[in-house]
């Protein structure tokens, strides 16, 4: 396993407050850098990494919106999340498609999955 790698899966089974800590770090971002993109006051934000508080939900958005991550992986460990593979990217591109190009890719999938469906059966 790469070294990548094995710092990513440490981070799937950390708390909130060590997620948003060892996100900071990976974007080589001090304490005070990130009260001030975020517009929370620094005594929260060090609160929020001790494990002394928790955000509220406008809070959450702003710091999701600024170290560029999902709320997902802040708040929850990897089996408790949707697809951990390449489609969930996917999918949280499609949803800020207009909405037909979201029919669009809705049919695509449709297709694709009933493929899959009936060459699963004719090879039973």
């Amino acid at each position: 396993m790469k070294p990548r790698e094995l710092v990513w899966q440490s981070f799937l089974f950390m708390s909130f407050s060590k997620r948003l800590a060892a996100v900071r770090k990976s974007r080589n971002l001090t304490q005070a850098q990130v009260s001030e993109i975020t517009g929370i006051h620094l005594s929260q934000v060090k609160k929020y990494e001790s494990g002394e508080s928790q955000p509220s939900l406008d809070v959450l958005r702003k710091i999701t919106l600024a170290l560029h991550i999902s709320a997902d992986e802040l708040l929850f460990d990897q089996e408790e999340r949707g697809p951990s593979d390449d489609f969930r990217l996917q999918f949280e591109a499609i949803s800020k498609f207009s909405g037909e190009d979201k029919k669009v890719a809705k049919e695509l999938l449709d297709i694709l999955i009933l493929k899959h469906t009936a060459n699963s059966l004719a090879n039973k």
